[in-house]
């Protein structure tokens, strides 16, 4: 068996932390966003996230911009676009059940936006306790500001509040 260089191995995408240890996962786009974005390290970042096995990799940055680019790689992806204008309760009804299910068929998901910032940890945070997997909004939080290593804002905060409002996953 051969030993895969370092080249062929990638690298881990910015800002990536584990949610659930080899089940789910976030990270900021890869290749960066805005300005800081490049191409290279956008597929050094993907050919990790292929290599560590993650299927499907979901995007909720509202452009498709680079979703080629997992294609190209051999990499399952979904594109959850989650743009400033939508209904976040209409949002989180449709995606929280949909990454219930991949996580419950076993599937490694990674979710990234553009940065990881308050709309994907709020998301998150939100998922735990929608999932019943933490028994508070609170604690949701307080998790989430320890996994993503920073607080959760304001934006963040209502997307748990907005979470706690759904029908849960048990009903």
């Amino acid at each position: 068996m051969a030993v895969k260089g370092k080249w062929a191995q990638g690298i881990e995408p910015r800002n990536f932390r584990w949610v659930m240890k080899d089940a789910l996962a976030v990270c900021e786009r890869p290749g960066g966003y805005g300005s800081n974005h490049r191409r290279v390290r956008r597929q050094e970042e993907i050919i990790w996230v292929r290599e560590q096995g993650f299927a499907p990799v979901i995007s909720i940055v509202p452009s498709p911009a680079n979703l080629h680019n997992y294609d190209e790689l051999g990499v399952n992806w979904q594109h959850r676009p989650f743009g400033n204008h939508d209904d976040a309760a209409t949002y989180l009804l449709a995606f929280y059940p949909e990454l219930r299910d991949l996580l419950a068929a076993g599937n490694k998901v990674l979710i990234h936006g553009e940065e990881l910032g308050d709309r994907l940890s709020g998301i998150i945070a939100g998922y735990l306790v929608w999932a019943g997997l933490l028994p508070t909004g609170p604690k949701a939080i307080s998790l989430t500001e320890r996994l993503v290593q920073r607080q959760l804002g304001p934006q963040g905060r209502e997307l748990v509040t907005i979470a706690l409002g759904l029908p849960r996953a048990s009903s």
